[in-house]
């Protein structure tokens, strides 16, 4: 951790351990008093104390820890996890959509295609990516790239991360409902393994229309739900400012969701989050796509898609 980690709310008493921390370590070195014995001790005492909050977080703050402004984006994974990255852009109809990164990479030597969801870091960034949410034209592409990768036999990555589809009077005028209905009936009939990975905010039909697949994980502290808790709260209580009572009894936590049977996985993050450490959380979610692809590698076609449709078809049972 550092000082320019960005702690929310219920991090403040960590904070303020960490702030203690690095004014001794400022100090520097002194003979008579063991300035790195005290360090250590504040140390031990902030990991032990985040140990301890993060065990009992609550759904609102599991989802105030996918919203996190420093949490890692699909480009954030892309390098840590791929090589030979290529992007394409375009729906071949209308236009390139910031908000949807594609293109073929390897995974540990195999090529797949990614398509993922990509938010902005400041605030031109986060105009030009309209915010994570994708509008009709992004969808279409990330069709294009799911069937390209159908049509030469290459396995699918989807990374999830979105607020919703965009909710703009132009999107819509472009078929923004249609564009993700397509998307699902084609993508539940793809015959390649397809991979859905949640890495931060997975919400409403605009994650669904990447999130249809064989196999769908999820990091330990991103939200997956069909509306957002202050949209829940605002139809329920008529005021979003009940959005944390509105998360609990949604059940969209990686843990209540599993138990459900509506994702298969959970992706371990580190201490305090994905954004305290990337290369740890990219390593954890290597691995598990590693081992999930080589599970549907070697399925014939008809068992792939019937294995799919059962998963399908039981969601809800």
């Amino acid at each position: 951790m550092s000082l320019s980690t960005n702690y929310l709310e219920f991090e403040r008493p960590i904070a303020e351990l960490e702030a203690k921390i690095e004014e001794l370590r400022l100090v520097g070195t002194d003979s008579v008093i063991n300035i790195q014995e005290e360090i250590s001790r504040l140390g031990d005492k902030s990991r032990e104390l985040t140990e301890s909050i993060f065990r009992a977080l609550t759904a609102w703050q599991v989802v105030q820890l996918a919203r996190h402004p420093q949490r890692p984006f699909t480009l954030d994974y892309i390098p840590r996890i791929f090589t030979d990255f290529e992007e394409l852009h375009g729906d071949r109809t209308y236009a390139d959509d910031k908000a949807l990164v594609m293109g073929l990479a390897r995974l540990d030597g195999e090529p797949v295609m990614i398509i993922g969801q990509q938010k902005g870091r400041d605030t031109k960034e986060k105009i030009a990516r309209h915010f994570g949410m994708p509008h009709p034209e992004g969808y279409r592409k990330a069709l294009r790239a799911a069937k390209l990768a159908a049509k030469f036999q290459i396995p699918i990555i989807t990374f999830i991360d979105t607020p919703g589809a965009y909710p703009g009077v132009g999107a819509e005028a472009r078929g923004q409902s249609e564009a993700i209905a397509r998307n699902l009936l084609v993508f539940s009939q793809l015959e390649v393994p397809i991979l859905c990975v949640v890495i931060g905010e997975g919400c409403s039909g605009g994650a669904l229309g990447i999130g249809v697949g064989d196999k769908t994980l999820m990091l330990e502290y991103a939200y997956y739900a069909t509306i957002s808790p202050e949209g829940c709260a605002t139809i329920l209580w008529k005021s979003a400012s009940k959005a944390s009572e509105a998360a609990e009894v949604m059940g969209i936590t990686a843990s209540k969701l599993l138990k459900l049977g509506l994702i298969d996985e959970i992706v371990s993050e580190p201490l305090g989050g994905a954004h305290r450490n990337f290369d740890e959380t990219a390593a954890n979610l290597k691995m598990s796509l590693v081992q999930s692809l080589h599970t549907f590698k070697n399925l014939s076609i008809d068992k792939l898609l019937k294995k799919r449709y059962q998963r399908w078809i039981a969601m809800g049972i």
